[in-house]
């Protein structure tokens, strides 16, 4: 276990290293750079601005130097903990970034506790009891729920909610509390606010594992072992619980690693739509506005937690599943 640690904490850093590597080239290979896309954005045309005024901003910006050297800056300043200046907010990256990760992490984390509790109960059930009536009514529902696409749903609400209740579910906060400092009532404010991306958010996301759980659960109820319980005399529910169960959980927790970017980067869309004052709809912006250094951090941020989820993954399957063991 020893060696397997070592070597794949080794491989993570080579792996980011060569992540922040084409992540940085990504960045670079749309046509023009930051400084013509502000150009742009101040209604100006690149033909009409003074070539001498167009260098200044690109010196001024750290533009002007070879691609491999900003790289180099951006990664000895990210080594150190500093992740660079944002080009079009001239905030320091740590800053901004640091603004919408709580945020972000209070509605992904509720939004995946909400499906996994919703989820995994319904999708037992619905194997066990499997072409029952209620079977049948909750796979239609998680098919209409795999069906409808998460923006569109947000709209829906957006708009019975104003229309019926005269209730405006933009946002995470009243605009009293928009631009006010943490306190006890704004947390009661955020919490009132949250209810609606969550439900949005967490309907697909259930659905789909619901779908999930079932289908694993009916393939290991097919299975000897468990037909042998059974003839053992061994109670229903403790059947399920230690057997059939446990080992329908391994893919989900296979895939943490893939959750754990995902609570950072939120579901883009759903926050646009919705006003949400997330991750996604920055980095979408920092892309947009070629914004190097906030893109690239965003990107390290993700493949970090990528990587590092990946590992965490690969620990708890083995400590979930006695038939897994990891080596060298």
């Amino acid at each position: 276990m020893a060696q397997y640690t070592i070597r794949r904490v080794f491989l993570m850093v080579v792996t980011l290293l060569l992540i922040s590597i084409v992540s940085f080239v990504i960045i670079q290979l749309p046509p023009g750079d930051f400084v013509s896309h502000y150009i742009a954005s101040l209604g100006l045309e690149a033909d009409t601005t003074d070539t001498a005024e167009y260098d200044a901003l690109r010196r001024h910006f750290g533009l002007d130097q070879p691609e491999y050297v900003q790289y180099l800056k951006w990664m000895r300043n990210l080594l150190h903990g500093d992740w660079g200046m944002s080009l079009f907010w001239r905030r320091p990256v740590r800053d901004m970034i640091g603004d919408r990760v709580m945020l972000t992490l209070v509605i992904s984390v509720s939004t995946l506790l909400v499906q996994w509790v919703v989820a995994f109960p319904i999708g037992i059930y619905s194997a066990v009891k499997q072409y029952s009536i209620g079977d049948y009514v909750l796979t239609a529902i998680s098919f209409i729920g795999v069906g409808t696409p998460s923006f569109l749903l947000a709209l829906v609400v957006m708009y019975t909610s104003y229309q019926l209740l005269g209730y405006n579910v933009v946002g995470l906060f009243s605009p009293a509390f928009q631009d006010a400092p943490w306190s006890w009532a704004k947390v009661q404010d955020l919490l009132k606010h949250l209810w609606t991306p969550l439900l949005i958010l967490a309907v697909g996301g259930t659905a789909h594992l619901i779908r999930t759980m079932r289908a694993l659960m009916l393939d290991e109820l097919h299975k000897p072992y468990v037909v042998t319980a059974r003839a053992k005399g061994l109670a229903e529910r403790r059947l399920l619980v230690k057997y059939p169960v446990r080992l329908a959980l391994n893919p989900f927790v296979s895939t943490v690693g893939w959750a754990l970017p995902g609570l950072i980067s939120g579901t883009t869309i759903v926050s646009i739509v919705l006003g949400l004052p997330t991750t996604g709809p920055l980095l979408l912006q920092a892309l947009r506005r070629e914004d190097m250094y906030l893109a690239a951090s965003f990107l390290m941020l993700l493949s970090a937690l990528t990587v590092v989820g990946t590992f965490l993954s690969d620990v708890l399957l083995a400590a979930l599943d006695p038939r897994i063991r990891l080596t060298s």
